[in-house]
């Protein structure tokens, strides 16, 4: 796995979580920077589980220029190459995109896996096997986006769905189509014909990831190129990013680019390992509930959530 880098993704605002992840003064926290229970925050969650498929000098987190507050201290670790600032949120895909350019300048032959840093994983042995055979697939000769697909545990219709070609069970399948959000009737049905959850962790190699946005937006790949080439031979003085960043259009990984994709993209299935994406209060609440209770410390920057339960920030993120 010497090739194999991850990306996780750190740079969005949880804004469907501002409610329960604000501070006493006001400030809304992102919620990979919190932590359950006191514990280890999100993101640090997601870099221990980046780090069962990557050594650490190839792990890449991508974060925002507006959050420095609270990576900073939280990746007082981390490489400064390794971390990649975005100077504004300009979507999912530019967020991919951006990290991808840095890797492949470092390593042209890297097989790149994708990682959210705001869920919570139960059984982190199963997800981790599960993304090490991902990984031997890509060295075994797959050359498409390979997604993984979680095994769902109840019809949720705040999440979204991968329906693979065949029903599960199968070890690789292609996927025929995604479906966001549905209502409890159709994630029920989608369920009962082998839909996976979609929990946006892939992997492909680095190539065949750049072939796939060039394919769609190849103005902007090149241009992103131009740009990462200046700041990484320029470090003084790293703005080429900056003013790019200043024209470039939203863009949604899921929507923009990998709309029409289907014929190159297969889904893995993953086994029940208690993942959650806590994108909604329901969801943080379900996951709380899956937790051991225990008494949880006034670290810090605690953030009132109903009752029992606490999201922690601040304090824990040094943990």
């Amino acid at each position: 796995m010497n090739d194999t880098w991850v990306i996780v993704l750190a740079g969005g605002d949880g804004r469907r979580l501002h409610a329960l992840t604000t501070t006493e003064s006001g400030v809304p926290v992102p919620k990979q920077f919190c932590s359950l229970h006191g514990g280890r925050s999100l993101l640090h969650e997601a870099l221990e589980r980046a780090r069962a498929v990557a050594s650490a000098d190839r792990v890449c987190i991508v974060v925002a220029a507006q959050h420095r507050r609270w990576w900073h201290p939280a990746l007082a670790e981390v490489a400064d190459a390794n971390i990649i600032v975005q100077p504004s949120n300009r979507g999912t895909a530019n967020g991919i995109l951006l990290p991808l350019l840095h890797i492949v300048a470092r390593d042209p032959h890297a097989r790149v896996v994708i990682l959210p840093s705001d869920h919570h994983v139960q059984d982190e042995l199963v997800l981790a096997e599960s993304l090490r055979r991902g990984i031997r697939e890509l060295c075994g000769g797959c050359e498409g986006l390979l997604l993984l697909g979680i095994s769902p545990d109840c019809a949720d219709s705040d999440l979204g769905y991968i329906v693979p070609e065949t029903a599960r069970g199968q070890a690789l399948c292609p996927v025929i189509r995604f479906v966001e959000k549905p209502d409890a009737a159709g994630a029920q049905a989608l369920i009962e014909a082998g839909a996976l959850w979609n929990a946006f962790i892939m992997m492909a190699s680095a190539n065949a990831l750049l072939r796939l946005f060039a394919r769609k937006f190849p103005q902007i790949v090149a241009n992103m190129q131009k740009a990462v080439a200046q700041d990484r031979d320029f470090p003084g003085n790293p703005d080429a990013t900056q003013v790019l960043y200043e024209t470039l259009p939203d863009i949604d990984f899921s929507r923009h680019v990998l709309a029409g994709e289907g014929s190159g993209l297969c889904v893995l299935q993953v086994g029940h390992c208690g993942w959650s994406d806590i994108g909604t209060p329901q969801h943080l609440s379900r996951t709380l509930e899956g937790l051991p209770c225990g008494p949880t410390e006034p670290v810090a920057g605690i953030l009132s959530l109903a009752r029992q339960h606490s999201l922690m920030a601040g304090g824990a993120l040094n943990r």
